[in-house]
């Protein structure tokens, strides 16, 4: 097979010129691209604690099922295993008087609602469990109040030496 004549071979070099030139400007246009500022909406230290002010307008109760389940808890996790008490091996169970605080100034969550138990923070409701316990806080004309309900800190046992996590669960119906 001959070689191409040389206009076309001159067209191919050119077109290869042309590729490697742009993927070497897209390389040092995305390399020296600056990195996005923080949101600024964030508290300095990345954290951010609720300050709950009053007291309780109302006690929930859902016959002792604890079905709710706290989010966050990871962050607590000192705070939950106190709380927890001595348990041994085996699971905890423990009750404590649990605090729900409609937090409206987070920074992170428009409808965040802080959970506290026995005055310490320990989580957030979930954000679709936020907004459906914030309804009904509307629905029975408390908007923004203070509530309380029971809670149990379960898990922790102990398998294969390592002790496990710990979860929070409120006795709080959404539907009531």
């Amino acid at each position: 097979m001959a070689a191409p004549p040389f206009p076309d071979r001159l067209v191919q070099l050119v077109l290869i010129a042309i590729i490697i030139v742009a993927l070497l400007a897209l390389y040092f246009l995305l390399k020296g691209r600056p990195k996005p500022a923080p949101w600024q909406g964030h508290p300095a230290g990345g954290s951010y604690t609720p300050a709950p002010d009053g007291e309780p307008v109302r006690h929930w109760s859902d016959g002792g099922r604890f079905e709710l389940e706290v989010v966050g808890e990871s962050r607590y996790r000192d705070t939950i295993q106190a709380l927890a008490g001595d348990h041994g091996e085996g699971k905890a169970d423990a009750r404590h008087p649990a605090l729900l605080l409609p937090d409206d100034a987070n920074p992170y969550e428009d409808k965040a609602v802080a959970v506290f138990l026995s005055g310490r923070m320990v989580g957030y409701l979930a954000p679709k469990d936020a907004l459906a316990f914030r309804q009904m806080l509307a629905r029975h004309e408390i908007d923004g109040k203070p509530t309380s309900t029971d809670a149990a800190v379960r898990g922790g046992g102990t398998w294969e030496g390592k002790r496990l996590a710990y979860s929070v669960w409120l006795d709080v119906s959404l539907t009531g």
